[in-house]
């Protein structure tokens, strides 16, 4: 057996973050407010009482995290535009004070030897296009178009990786039918509505990027699951693709040429009363414009069972002894390798990126003025290490992206949670790098890693 698993020369070695996570200066320079700026402000809306006004104050500090991106020696960085940044109002007269930050962070990073992945849409939509319904209204897709051209034909010359948006299923269900994301909507029928809405706008703007971007990769980012039964039981089976529906066919199939699922069209209308009535003629051939990749975001797998079911059978699987991370989530990284197969032989995606992976943990300052955080060490670890097997089994991924370069302000948790390789001081904003960082810039360097 080999000592350590190489990647393809040409692979991309990145890590990621978003606008509102990490900027902050969140009313300078022209900015408009956004739904995240409305939604942080309310009372009980964050686990902390925080927002992201200040954040990592990134906006400011944006030439030394690049220094410090190129000292952990990645080759691609994967951020976000502030759309209410761009287009205070959503639309209309362009902010260029806004426009130029991304301009300069564009040129910085590429001077550093580092290719920047730019998410048009990462959940932070202009409060001005909130007040008009927002994702539930459809002219908002075209909204996003324009805002797509704006962006794309300053940086097109220069950017040739773009991501339409970031996690749409979160953007959609969790804004706006459980509430517990920014506008904080609970309606299952607006849910829907946000989300043809959002793959509208994505297929739409597709053309439009490529327009004034030449010879650029366009795709999306989809947080998605491999779904398992707990026990042999057609009761947890039929959870397992109840689930699946939900988290990932409603959003690969479409995006994929296979319109949405009929079951997840019974159960909405079943168990919520909400129906996808606002697709119109010619939307899902829109929806479905070819993308040059796909973008995954991974951290957990999801276990199906259904406990009300009365002839369920004992479950086979059992997660008393897994490792958990502070969110919650189980870690099962051979779990990311089944669903990089999944899409693979299911979907045939031209290319696979792994937009986001990572986990929280509690980090701690040694009295050396270390952060021995090796349980995320193994973590993304164990991760590439299956996203290597998916590559030996015919899996075209071309890159990963730790989530994330740096602690910032995790949505509804506010600063309670801590992902970063480099660990932030949230009241003088010094950065340490963890030792996941340090090992990671050696598997960088190596361009492999161990397989033990």
């Amino acid at each position: 057996m080999t000592d350590v698993w190489s990647f393809p020369s040409s692979f991309f070695w990145g890590t990621a973050t978003s606008a509102y996570q990490i900027e902050g200066a969140w009313n300078e320079d022209g900015k408009g407010e956004s739904i995240w700026d409305r939604f942080s402000h309310a009372p009980g809306r964050i686990l902390d009482g925080s927002t992201g006004d200040v954040a990592c104050d990134h906006y400011h500090r944006w030439q030394r995290d690049l220094d410090l991106m190129q000292e952990l020696d990645v080759n691609a960085y994967r951020f976000s535009v502030a759309w209410s940044r761009v287009l205070p109002q959503g639309r209309g007269k362009i902010n260029e004070p806004g426009l130029d930050f991304y301009d300069r962070l564009v040129d910085g990073l590429l001077s550093r030897g580092i290719t920047p992945f730019v998410t048009l849409y990462h959940w932070d939509l202009p409060q001005a296009l909130q007040e008009e319904g927002g994702w539930t209204n459809r002219r908002i897709a075209e909204d996003y178009v324009n805002y797509a051209e704006v962006v794309s034909r300053r940086l097109g010359d220069r950017v040739k990786h773009w991501i339409t948006h970031n996690e749409p299923w979160v953007a959609a269900f969790l804004g706006h039918a459980m509430g517990i994301h920014a506008p904080g909507i609970q309606d299952f029928q607006q849910a829907l509505a946000a989300t043809h809405h959002l793959l509208l706008s994505h297929g739409w703007a597709v053309p439009v990027i490529r327009q004034h971007s030449p010879r650029a990769e366009v795709g999306i980012t989809l947080n998605l699951h491999d779904v398992v039964p707990a026990s042999p039981s057609y009761a947890d089976a039929n959870m397992a693709r109840q689930i699946d529906g939900y988290f990932n066919r409603m959003f690969l199939d479409p995006i994929f040429g296979r319109h949405y699922p009929a079951d997840m069209l019974v159960f909405f209308a079943r168990q919520h009363d909400a129906r996808m009535d606002m697709v119109q003629e010619g939307d899902l051939q829109a929806i479905s414009a070819h993308i040059d990749f796909l973008g995954v975001n991974y951290y957990t797998r999801q276990v199906a069972r259904d406990a009300a079911a009365a002839d369920n059978l004992p479950p086979t699987i059992n997660t008393a002894e897994s490792e958990f991370t502070e969110m919650g989530w189980e870690v099962h990284p051979h779990s990311l390798h089944r669903l990089l197969n999944r899409l693979h032989f299911d979907y045939q995606p031209r290319q696979i990126y792994i937009t986001e992976n990572g986990a929280a943990f509690t980090d701690t300052i040694t009295p050396d003025g270390r952060i021995h955080d090796e349980r995320r060490l193994a973590y993304i670890k164990a991760h590439l290490q299956a996203a290597h097997a998916a590559i030996a089994c015919g899996v075209p991924l071309a890159g990963y992206f730790v989530w994330s370069f740096m602690d910032n302000f995790e949505w509804s948790y506010g600063y309670s949670k801590r992902f970063g390789l480099y660990y932030v001081d949230f009241e003088d904003q010094k950065r340490l790098p963890k030792d996941s960082a340090l090992w990671y810039r050696q598997v960088i360097a190596a361009g492999s890693v161990s397989p033990d």
